[in-house]
């Protein structure tokens, strides 16, 4: 009895080792698959950047060459140089720096000052407020253009950074206070109520204890608003005229129409530079804090009162 006791023991052990074997097999064979095709997909995803640095190190009239150099030689260092010195892009680099700089600090400021009103004061009409704010994330942004430049001009900001800055100091938009918002109804509120029994004021609870915490949603939002000032194109080319404030997206537009002629073919070589030297501070800025920027998007997200 106890023999067969054993060898059904054995039978049944040796299955499950056999179904472990497999499933671990099948499971090992389920992630290699799906990373197998994460790479195919970020290496094609990643072609346009390989060929925009690699143009950009090409010697002019080796752009087009068929069959194509994927790797160019000699390398032309020298295609930077003559962008950033001739051009003057170093001057339109260094606008777009201090426009998206102070949009981004007025929207981290004032963004988190709406979102702590909606999540931690309760005050009439907090409800219905909320949901206009979210409402107005549904009207597009070309519906506002027209009555913003005429608010503009008759305020004589036109042709000056201020339209690009300002508005950003009124409460950095509807996105980024919800997102802040939805982080801070996660902290738990005995911080709010063991500071106001201590005599501390709403300012200082959120400038000392709310606003330090806040930290992922808000490296969040400086990404995401530093890429949007930085990339922007529509608002530089209605409220700025001159070269005096033109920003770098707008530069390399007309850097191409301008040394096109619309007849002769521009130097892609040093079009691409320009390119690559608008890419590098938002790859920089995004690896640097991709940490942030993934912990704002997991915590933050979905949930909320």
């Amino acid at each position: 009895m106890d023999s067969a006791m054993t060898a059904d023991t054995r039978v049944v052990a040796s299955s499950v080792r056999r179904r472990g074997r497999y499933y671990h097999l099948r499971r090992f064979s389920f992630i290699s698959l799906n990373y197998l095709m994460l790479t195919i997909i970020g290496l094609i995803s990643s072609i346009p950047l390989f060929w925009m640095i690699s143009t950009s190190l090409k010697e002019s009239g080796k752009e087009f060459r068929f069959p194509p150099e994927l790797i160019p030689y000699p390398v032309a260092w020298n295609n930077y140089i003559d962008v950033w010195g001739d051009t003057g892009i170093h001057q339109f680099f260094l606008n777009s720096v201090f426009i998206t700089v102070l949009a981004t600090i007025g929207t981290i400021i004032t963004s988190s000052m709406v979102a702590f009103g909606f999540a931690r004061i309760n005050f009439p009409g907090r409800g219905p407020l909320f949901v206009l704010m979210l409402s107005t994330m549904m009207l597009p942004g070309i519906v506002t253009l027209v009555p913003q430049f005429v608010l503009f001009r008759y305020m004589k900001w036109i042709d000056t950074p201020l339209p690009l800055i300002v508005p950003f100091w009124f409460g950095g938009g509807a996105f980024f206070i919800f997102l802040v918002r939805q982080f801070m109804l996660q902290l738990p509120k005995e911080l709010d109520e063991a500071a106001l029994a201590d005599g501390a004021s709403y300012l200082r609870i959120y400038w000392n204890i709310i606003l330090p915490l806040t930290g992922p949603a808000l490296a969040t939002v400086a990404i995401f608003s530093v890429q949007s000032h930085w990339n922007e194109f529509i608002s530089p080319l209605i409220f700025l005229n001159s070269e005096t404030w033109r920003t770098l997206a707008l530069a390399l537009r007309s850097f191409l129409v301008d040394a096109s002629d619309f007849a002769a073919i521009p130097p892609w070589n040093q079009l691409m530079a320009s390119g690559v030297i608008m890419l590098v501070p938002i790859l920089v800025l995004f690896f640097a804090a991709q940490r942030y920027f993934i912990r704002g998007i997991a915590l933050s997200g979905l949930t909320g009162r």
